[in-house]
């Protein structure tokens, strides 16, 4: 009987570790494509230039070599910053600024109307 908690639990507990890391993964790719569109674009002209400059180097593969190593740059930043967060223990529920994830809606203000003090109860 005891034995079957524990593995349980087990179970559990690497399912809530591998559910946490690719909520991670998915969140920080989202956050890079969208927020750090200025840094994409910032390593896409570095990538061009490089690849120019490769190009009289070894001029059969340097775009593909630059292009290759920005994409595997940028995934295993992704996946290395998920990895770090899910090992820490931070669980993507209890970051403030992931609302927008789990569907809860921040409310900024409430609406009042000219006719709320007769028709709305007052808090």
């Amino acid at each position: 009987m005891v034995s079957a908690q524990s593995s349980n639990l087990g179970k559990t507990y690497s399912l809530l570790m591998i559910k946490s890391f690719l909520i991670w993964t998915f969140t920080l790719a989202v956050c890079l494509l969208v927020v750090g569109f200025p840094l994409v674009v910032l390593m896409a002209t570095v990538g061009c230039l490089l690849s120019i400059i490769l190009q009289s180097v070894m001029p059969v593969s340097a775009v593909l070599l630059v292009a290759g190593g920005l994409i595997i740059f940028n995934v295993m930043a992704v996946v290395l910053a998920a990895g770090v967060l899910t090992l820490k223990g931070v669980h993507p529920n209890e970051v403030k600024w992931l609302s927008w994830l789990h569907g809860e809606a921040e409310q900024m203000q409430a609406s009042v109307y000219a006719a709320c003090p007769l028709t709305c109860e007052i808090k």
